[in-house]
């Protein structure tokens, strides 16, 4: 099952090269179909991603905590988040922290557990004393801990939230009923992730007004606008298209799977034992391990408030391009978890087949395809007649890259939407950057189908190929600056 994704990719990339010799009327075929999917998909982004553009404005200007008090239980209400880190600067804890601290919601019923690695050495001690000075008592509990190197584990976020979960929410915050898990809700939040000032008061809304609020994961809008300003122009362009596919799939709750940083019931995590501790994708693991658990009831609900996280970046314009391709790697490594998906959904007897149906099949077109998308629209319409000069001088042949490319223009379309939203979300200017440099900005969008390889397209493929090889990577922090 593991050679199974890389060997999919990699014959669809190379399949318009050899099928051209031997079945050109085929690859021909291919290409118009893969491109037509293409459109389709880049119109719905277009389209649905606008709806939730229009959707977070209102959620922003909404008065959430004031709803919540229609609840008569909503002081019931409380919210543990568990912020993971290793080697994260101070000043970028400080700066998630803060946002912790500017929620509408009452801080005395928002707990804090901020789980520093062990092996990250006394620097990690110095940085939690640092924060137990300045936010200890801002809360209704503060806790920071140092997570172990465990024999078995696979370092990383996944292994670091569990054990913090088990460590403090177990043996600390139940244990003392300090926390009461039917009115609990648990928050894996990135640790330079932060949250609208709005999130968990809408979270809180969301919770108690859900009739199976124990079987939900509730997930915001991720943007890359922590550091839009100071990141270079190829990363920035990938990153905006990257967000627009995050407000898409918060209007698409059968595709939505919760990403990056997220909530949950707290009876729901503790019913599957929190996060794993072997593998380096939570996010999409956690989703699936709860939804095998409970029959197929898990659903992800979106909030439509922004969660802005940093793009990858470093200390200079090389190191950042690198730091992104390891990031993209990292993210399409969740391939390594399809096996698990796959396996479960045939063995799930408790769940409809067709909802088990679906959902591998959408895995498939995520995960499968990640690395071929860019071969296919770019240049598979390119080689059949270039390899098969006898194809070329049919009617297919002679005009298969005239309408793959009219197909595509249509495409187009997105980035206007793209540049539109952007214009809206992306925070202010700073001064430091000039109004001509902004005027520049959105040709940067010309970039797309270099980058689109060099960074999306051969990182997913080193992790397919990888995964395929037995080649296991390990947890990479994305460096931040």
């Amino acid at each position: 099952m593991e050679i199974l994704p890389g060997s999919v990719s990699w014959f669809l990339i190379i399949f318009p090269i050899w099928g051209s010799l031997v079945v050109p009327n085929l690859v021909a075929i291919y290409i118009i179909t893969y491109t037509v999917y293409w459109l389709y998909k880049s119109l719905s982004v277009a389209v649905l991603a606008l709806a939730a553009h229009f959707r977070i404005e209102a959620a922003k200007r909404f008065d959430w905590i004031g709803d919540v008090m229609v609840f008569p239980d909503w002081r019931k209400v409380q919210h543990i988040l568990i912020i993971p880190t290793y080697k994260e600067p101070l000043g970028i804890l400080k700066r998630t922290l803060e946002s912790l601290v500017r929620q509408t919601f009452p801080r005395k019923r928002i707990h804090v557990v901020v789980s520093f690695e062990q092996r990250e050495g006394e620097s990690a001690r110095e940085k939690a004393r640092v924060l137990k000075s300045v936010y200890g008592s801002g809360f209704g509990s503060f806790t920071t801990t140092f997570h172990p190197d465990v024999p078995g584990e696979v370092k990383g976020k996944s292994s670091n939230s569990a054990w913090a979960a088990k460590e403090v929410v177990e043996k600390k915050l139940i244990a003392k009923r300090m926390v009461d898990p039917d009115f609990t809700t648990i928050s894996s939040q990135d640790s330079d992730a932060r949250l609208h000032p709005s999130y968990l008061a809408a979270l809180t809304y969301q919770f108690l007004d859900h009739p199976d609020r124990y079987d939900k994961f509730w997930q915001g809008a991720i943007l890359f606008y922590n550091n839009i300003w100071r990141i270079p122009a190829p990363v920035r362009a990938l990153v905006t298209v990257s967000g627009i596919v995050h407000l898409f799939l918060l209007m698409r709750r059968d595709r939505l799977v919760n990403f990056s940083t997220y909530s949950t019931s707290l009876k729901l995590m503790r019913s599957v034992g929190y996060w794993d501790s072997d593998v380096i994708p939570e996010d999409w693991r956690i989703f699936f391990k709860t939804y095998f658990a409970t029959g197929g009831r898990v659903e992800v609900e979106p909030i439509f408030l922004p969660v802005t996280i940093d793009a990858a970046e470093s200390t200079s314009y090389w190191r950042t391009l690198q730091n992104k391709y390891e990031q993209v790697k990292r993210w399409a490594w969740g391939v390594s978890d399809d096996h698990y998906i796959i396996r479960n959904a045939f063995l799930a007897d408790n769940i409809p087949i067709w909802d088990r149906v679906l959902r591998v099949v959408r895995i498939v077109e995520d995960h499968f395809l990640w690395p071929v998308n860019w071969f296919a629209i770019t240049v598979g319409a390119l080689l059949p007649p270039l390899l098969n000069p006898n194809f070329s001088r049919t009617v297919i042949g002679k005009t298969l890259p005239q309408v793959s490319s009219s197909i595509l223009t249509f495409s187009l379309v997105t980035l206007l939407v793209v540049l539109f939203i952007d214009a809206k979300q992306r925070p202010a200017r700073p001064t430091n950057v000039s109004r001509f440099r902004r005027l520049l900005q959105p040709f940067e969008m010309i970039l797309l189908p270099v980058v689109g390889l060099f960074l999306n397209a051969l990182p997913g493929l080193d992790a397919h190929t990888r995964l395929m090889l037995g080649k296991y990577i390990e947890y990479r922090v994305t460096e931040k600056v």
